[in-house]
């Protein structure tokens, strides 16, 4: 017997075979490491870059990277992920405002990709895992949509699709359809190397395996190519010519708020010398003109100087402008408001942003924020409120539609202004605050997917840029460049008809997330009962 455990015990002055731990600890880095690097080629997919196709191979390394996990590595993976994903992406957050707001905010964002990643390792060991897997991918990006504070649904996979083969799903199921074609297209490339592998070793062929594996590719693809006639950018309602002014600001950073009256100035100038070019036959008489957010941070209405310099921009266009204005009231929170400003009448209809943003334009959990950055929290020392009605003026008999800046990125926030009329979307902005980052291509990309989603003409109009002229098919006809004072003017199509994701709403997310939720349900069950079958046979042997 003191053989026996003399032979079990390990002897510690033995050495270890030589290169063993060297070897280990790299071997146990290359999972992690995928994962991280999915992340990265996720990133990469997105504009300024046209690399979307890297969407699916950083989707097929995810899935190697979390396929059969257990629940705890698969929540690290995913957040390795997460980080790989969301570090580039939103470092414009700290453009202004220091490493300290970007690094917080993507240490959260991250959270939702780890348990997302937990859900997908759940769903991978079920029959064709990537439909499951897929739809928790969309899941996690609805709930992250929706919490805290409202949501933040920045990089959803559907934004970095502007220039994609999938870009036509967008009209039948908006940014959720779309987004699933791409993860599950990405999950079914992995499932296929993962089958020709299994044949390789074993010899024998898996034809339902494989079949289902091909099917995740090959679906998405030729769902998009049958979604192409809804691409449509034909004229239904005859055309409109629109003018979008980009006044710029004296220079780039927060620091341009100290300097409002020469942003509104800008942009005054700007639209006098478009009614100067059009008078002189060097530029076509626009129907309306749009202004960006932010192009009057005095308000109008309690500034007798800035409502002239309004006025007289008006006066010499001769056609409603929608002035992107911060509207201070005595009492109450500010106001982010677009104002319809006719040439005889003056103001008239106003919209209020609704989605505003936390952190920006007012400060949840003030008083913790102060302990931790008294400066940031002085910074925004009065929140502005949200608007509660839908954006959609008449300018000049063309329904237009408004999404202030932020609210581009929210389905429920452009979709509204089409439901309620609009045959044209403005999606008015202010980046001057991320000066040359890639904040402003990224939204940019968000406007190209709205476009094709609802089938409209969308109109960016920056203060700083890019403003851009974009077809109901996501084209860019005209842009500006960054940080210089432009007029866009281009006579556009309007539209009235609904697309499929128009009508359906939430409706292919709601399903999405139905189908996620029955995969996690049958992988628990699964698990319970293999759990007990294990218990069984335990019990048995004893």
């Amino acid at each position: 017997m003191s053989a026996t455990i003399t032979s079990a015990e390990p002897t510690p002055s033995a050495p270890a075979p030589a290169g063993r731990g060297l070897s280990a600890l790299p071997r146990r880095l290359i999972r992690p490491g995928a994962a991280a690097l999915s992340g990265v080629m996720l990133y990469a997919s997105f504009p300024p870059r046209t690399l979307w196709w890297l969407a699916l191979p950083g989707f097929a390394l995810l899935g190697w990277s979390l396929y059969g996990r257990r629940l705890r590595a698969a929540f690290g993976l995913g957040y390795l992920a997460g980080l790989g994903f969301l570090l580039p992406l939103l470092v414009w957050t700290g453009a202004e405002v220091g490493p300290g707001p970007w690094l917080a905010l993507v240490a959260i964002e991250a959270l939702f990709i780890a348990f997302t990643g937990m859900g997908i390792a759940a769903v991978s060991r079920l029959p064709v895992w990537p439909v499951w897997a897929a739809a928790v991918w969309i899941l996690g990006e609805a709930v992250r949509a929706r919490v805290p504070f409202g949501g933040f649904p920045w990089g959803k996979i559907a934004f970095g699709q502007a220039d994609s083969v999938f870009l036509p799903l967008a009209a039948v199921g908006g940014t959720p359809v779309l987004g699933f074609a791409v993860v599950l297209c990405g999950f079914g490339l992995y499932e296929v190397v993962r089958q020709v592998l299994a044949y390789r070793t074993a010899g024998t062929f898996p034809r339902r395996a494989a079949s289902v594996a091909a099917l995740a590719v090959l679906v998405p693809v030729a769902a998009a190519l049958a979604a192409l006639p809804l691409v449509d950018d034909s004229a239904e309602d005859g055309t409109a010519t629109v003018a979008a002014i980009q006044g710029n600001v004296p220079r780039a950073g927060l620091e341009f708020n100290a300097q409002r009256r020469a942003v509104l100035d800008n942009h005054v100038r700007r639209t006098l010398q478009l009614a100067a070019d059009v008078k002189s036959g060097k530029e076509p008489q626009p129907d309306f003109v749009l202004w960006p957010e932010n192009s009057s941070d005095i308000d109008p209405y309690r500034n007798p100087d800035a409502r002239a310099v309004i006025d007289q921009a008006a006066k010499a266009i001769g056609v409603p402008i929608s002035v992107g204005a911060v509207v201070t009231p005595d009492t109450g929170p500010l106001r982010n408001t677009q104002i319809l400003w006719d040439p005889e009448r003056g103001p008239t209809a106003t919209y209020d942003k609704r989605q505003i943003q936390p952190f920006g334009e007012y400060l949840p959990l003030r008083s913790l924020v102060r302990m931790i950055s008294p400066g940031y929290a002085d910074m925004v020392r009065r929140d502005f409120g949200r608007g509660s009605e839908p954006g959609v003026f008449d300018l000049a008999g063309t329904q237009v539609g408004l999404a202030t800046c932020y609210e581009a990125a929210f389905d429920w926030a452009v979709r509204d202004t089409v439901t309620n009329g609009a045959q044209l979307i403005s999606v008015p902005s202010n980046n001057a605050t991320f000066d040359r980052s890639e904040m402003t291509y990224q939204q940019l990309a968000m406007s190209r997917v709205r476009a094709v989603e609802h089938s409209r003409t969308v109109v960016v109009p920056v203060t700083s840029g890019v403003s851009a002229i974009i077809q109901p098919d996501g084209t860019i006809t005209q842009k500006s460049g960054m940080f210089t004072p432009d007029a866009l003017v281009a006579k556009v199509p309007l539209r009235s008809s609904l697309t499929p994701a128009t009508r359906l709403g939430t409706l292919p997310e709601g399903l999405l997330a139905a189908l996620a939720l029955g995969g996690l349900g049958w992988a628990t069950a699964r698990s319970v009962r293999g759990s007990a079958r294990a218990g069984r046979q335990s019990a048995d042997a004893r």
